[in-house]
This record gives C-alpha cells, structure tokens and sequence, in this order.
C-alpha cells in the first residue's frame, strides 16, 4: 500500500507567527500517527520559517518510539547558519528512515521544481553517498518531465519524488484525463531504473486517489499544505482517516 508521510510544516508556521509552543508539533505529529498515518515529513530551512532544529530533534524521537519513517527533506547545499546546522548534519544526528532532497533556494516560498541532474549531478552524488552511510534512504525531488530521471539511480538514490504542482494544477483546470499521463511515464522510467518512486506537492482529498489509481506503484505520498488545511475544518484525526481511506481506495485491485 502506498504510504501516507504528513508534512507538519504548516502547524509550526502557526505556532512560530505567535511565538511559544502552541500548536505543538510533536503532539500534532503523535495525532497523525494515532490516526494511522504512516510516517512524518518536515522540511526544515535555514530561516526557521517553520521547523526548526529542536523540532527535528523532538520529531525524530517521536517517531523513533512509534516505530515509524521520519522524512527529512531539504536543500542539501544550504549553508550552514545560526540556528539551522544544515541538512546534512541533522540528518547526522538523527538519521532519519529518508532524506529527500530538494533544490529550493533561501527565498523561494515553497518547492517548486526538481533537480537538473546535469547541472548538480556531481555534487550530489557525495552527499548521496555520506546519507546513505548514515543508513538513511535516499530520495531526489524531479520534475516529472525530466528526461534525464534514470540518472538519480547512477548517483545512487533510492528513490524520487515526482513534483506533482503541475498535475494538481491540470486537475485543478478541468485536465483530468490528462493531468496524470506525464506522471505516469515518469515513474515508469524511474522503476526501470530500480528506482521507488515516491509523490508530493499540492496533493489533496480532490485530486489524490485519480493520482495514485492512474501512476503505478507510487510507494509513499508526502501531504502537508492541504491536508493540515483541510484539518482546520473537519479536524486533524478525521483528515488523516480520509486520506488513509482514499489511498486503500486507489491501491484496492478493484478501484
């Protein structure tokens, strides 16, 4: 089954924008898992717009005792800064189940695009290498239309997560047939590759099961923006629940 990680960015950009420790992240998190999610995403940037580094420390233990996959993602050629030691040595010291990473820069307001393999490749692969020392599994954030999506396997991740902004979009514009197609060559190419293939951005209750009935094997979704949105209104656990249901859904031989 496809599983569900829930990026909790979004409740600590509330508790950071009044200061304190309210909404609480860790007990936001413990909900999800209660609920039945299968794992917890953060994002922590070098601004501390909204994970910061005790939050990762905090999370990680959490889901440790769980026995659950925590999933850090992040710009691994981040600089190191106060407050923020950089991807790599949070991913050091907790050694996350999965370290997806992304391409964003300082400024930019949420991912948006994937990595150009023939303009980073190189760079990547050491730091692909001294994650994977750490134990942890390896996913490359990639635009769907990325010809060159095989060459995450030849620089030895695990895994890539499909940006899935512009299928959100499409589905969102009245696009439905077409707003998977790219979606599903896409991950095609990378599982030839032997590659996992992992989903995020923009997914929500709408557009999430025509997603995964339509792009075979996707083995984990990452949700945050929509989902903690949604949450606002019919609650955190009832949301969680409805996810779950949408994915056995989507993953059942009868759907």
């Amino acid at each position: 089954m496809t599983c569900l990680s829930v990026n909790v960015n979004k409740v600590a950009v509330l508790r950071n924008s009044r200061g304190g420790s309210d909404p609480d992240v860790v007990r936001a998190a413990m909900t999800c898992l209660r609920a039945g999610a299968h794992g917890i995403t953060v994002h922590p940037r070098p601004d501390q717009r909204h994970i910061r580094a005790d939050d990762v420390f905090a999370l990680s233990e959490l889901t440790r005792q769980h026995g659950v996959e925590f999933n850090i993602e992040g710009n691994p050629f981040a600089p190191p800064r106060e407050g923020y030691p950089g991807l790599l040595q949070l991913c050091g010291q907790t050694r996350p189940a999965q370290v997806t990473l992304v391409p964003d820069g300082d400024g930019q307001l949420t991912s948006d695009h994937g990595f150009d393999f023939a303009r980073d490749g190189e760079r990547l692969r050491p730091l692909i290498a001294e994650l994977k020392r750490y134990g942890c599994r390896v996913s490359l954030f990639v635009d769907a239309g990325n010809p060159d999506i095989a060459q995450a396997a030849v620089l030895g991740a695990d895994r890539v997560e499909l940006y899935t902004g512009p299928y959100a979009e499409a589905f969102a514009n009245g696009n439905v047939e077409q707003a998977p197609v790219l979606f599903v060559t896409a991950a095609r190419r990378a599982q030839a590759a032997g590659l996992g293939v992992n989903a995020g951005h923009d997914l929500s209750q709408a557009n999430l099961y025509h997603f995964l009935s339509h792009v075979p094997d996707v083995l984990e979704v990452s949700i945050g923006h929509a989902l903690i949105g949604e949450a606002l209104y019919d609650g955190l656990e009832t949301t969680i629940i409805e996810y779950l249901k949408l994915i056995t859904q989507a993953d059942s031989p009868a759907s």
